[in-house]
């Protein structure tokens, strides 16, 4: 909206003719205008300078400044102010110069009051739209001050808030070189940032298998921005292995990759707190099962007394077979014993996994060698699909190698204890890598199954389907160990139709397992 144009009133007249300023002034005046006068560029300047005027008609002819010059003089000072050159006739090349410098509209003399008229029309509207541009760029400078004041103020909270985080976070360009790492990363990661931003990248800190995922999809030219939450393990800069919850973002402008953020949760004082938390209610269950126990205990002690029972029947009848078959028992009752008490202290004792380079294939190979013998002789076919890709890999093979043989063992007594003598029994371990971070082994069989109770009841205290062959530890033990290994154990069963235990370990490769090196 163009402001009122009668507020702009005061006119400055300079001609060198008195008689042309009188004139004019008259019918300026007439019409409202406050005029200023004077007769010579110089002393125009000077009342310029002393009254602001906001219209400006010089005489484009006079001794000393000339109309051209008092224009360039005036341009030097402000551009607020409109300046109409009056020329004579055969002065038209001296007006387009006086355009060319900025005057507003020139008119030539005699004037008229009609071309002057129209002349201060024009300039009157060129300056309420040229102040009311400057009001505007005025207002937008201090809308903009307010929102740069706002954006660096939200920019400074941002800061505090990712300086105050007690996640890690990891940002980086899109080149994936480091341009943030807050006091929570240097916390988790033990580097400092200044070692860090701008001269390392994020690949050198992500879990590999997160960092294999974003170069994949990078490959691929997939946007998929967010990996959503999952657990995972870093080793810090002082070789610690560190459980954390990991999550990342790949920032995109349309469908050009700007950068990534990740984020990392130290999981170590949940652990612990977790570690606390299951400790005490394995010993809360070793107390609740004493009676349990002592039903175990029960079961041997029947064994040793047929057995011991049939030795002394075998000694005071001379009778071979009897001697030669309660010794046999009690032997049986010696090994379940033996069972009994490893299990117990294996489920009571917390162990540390300890970790080393190994090769899962070998162990599951190690363990059908052992187990093979047992397997012909029931004619059950025994056999593997290990995962070529398994390789070398750092984890605890003590764990591997005792659960996967339970569950082999199991496995093998579901078949050999199976009344269906139609059935071809099979055991079938099945090693597999996969791209997060874990190793998936499975142990199948198609033995005789479990029904719904019985699947209710398996991780029981003291349960177990074997009557006296079992002390009901075994799978109890497996467990433990798996979970300790930062692992899990779940299984699928139908009765008369056999079983498969699947067991998740997580695992470093071993070029990956040593820390960034500064």
């Amino acid at each position: 909206m163009i402001p009122d144009l009668d507020q702009i009133r005061r006119v400055l007249i300079i001609d060198d003719e008195p008689a042309n300023v009188r004139v004019l002034s008259i019918s300026l005046r007439s019409d409202g205008y406050e005029v200023l006068t004077a007769f010579s560029g110089e002393e125009g300047i000077a009342r310029f300078v002393a009254e602001t005027p906001d219209i400006v008609l010089t005489d484009i002819k006079m001794p000393g400044l000339d109309g051209i010059q008092v224009l360039k003089e005036i341009r030097g000072r402000t551009d607020d102010v409109e300046v109409i050159i009056i020329t004579g006739h055969g002065d038209i090349d001296n007006a387009i110069e006086a355009l060319q410098y900025g005057a507003s509209d020139f008119i030539n003399k005699p004037i008229r009051d009609e071309a002057l008229a129209v002349a201060l029309y024009r300039a009157k509207e060129k300056l309420a739209l040229k102040r009311l541009v400057e009001a505007h760029t005025d207002e937008l400078e201090i809308e903009v001050q307010r929102a740069t004041r706002e954006l660096r103020r939200q920019a400074n909270f941002q800061a505090k808030l990712i300086g105050s985080s007690n996640d890690g976070i990891v940002a980086t360009d899109a080149n994936f070189n480091i341009v943030l790492f807050n006091p929570g990363a240097e916390r988790i990661f033990g580097w400092d940032g200044s070692e860090v931003v701008g001269l390392r990248k994020g690949n050198d800190f992500y879990p590999p298998d997160i960092d294999d995922v974003f170069q994949s999809d990078l490959q691929r030219h997939e946007t998929r921005k967010e990996l959503p939450w999952r657990e995972t393990t870093i080793v810090a800069r002082d070789g610690e292995r560190i459980p954390v919850r990991f999550s990342a973002t790949l920032l995109y402008e349309e469908t050009e990759m700007m950068g990534s953020v990740a984020f990392f949760q130290d999981l170590r004082e949940v652990k612990r707190l977790e570690h606390e938390l299951v400790q005490s209610e394995r010993l809360a269950a070793i107390g609740q099962t004493v009676a349990g126990l002592a039903h175990g205990v029960k079961n041997v002690l029947q064994g040793f007394k047929g057995g011991s029972y049939l030795v002394d029947i075998g000694i005071e009848k001379q009778d071979t077979e009897k001697l030669k078959k309660g010794w046999a028992m009690i032997q049986r009752s010696i090994a379940n014993t033996s069972d009994l008490v490893l299990d117990l202290l294996s489920y009571s004792k917390q162990r540390e996994p300890e970790f080393e380079a190994c090769d899962p294939n070998a162990v599951v190979e190690d363990i059908v060698l052992l187990m093979g013998d047992t397997a012909r002789s029931h004619a059950i076919a025994l056999t593997t699909d290990l995962d070529p890709q398994v390789g070398e890999v750092v984890m605890d093979p003590r764990t591997l190698h005792s659960s996967l043989l339970n569950l082999v063992t199991n496995a093998l007594d579901a078949c050999i204890f199976d009344g269906d003598t139609s059935k071809r029994f099979s055991v079938s371990i099945t090693s597999e890598r996969k791209t997060d971070g874990w190793l998936h082994f499975s142990v199948a069989d198609n033995g005789i199954g479990m029904p719904a109770e019985v699947r209710a009841r398996l991780f029981s205290s003291f349960f177990s389907t074997k009557g006296h062959r079992g002390t009901g530890l075994g799978l109890l033990v497996t467990r433990k160990l798996i979970e300790e290994h930062g692992g899990d154990i779940a299984f699928e069963s139908q009765a008369g139709r056999g079983t498969t235990f699947t067991v998740r370990l997580p695992f470093q490769p071993v070029e990956a397992h040593s820390p960034p090196q500064p």
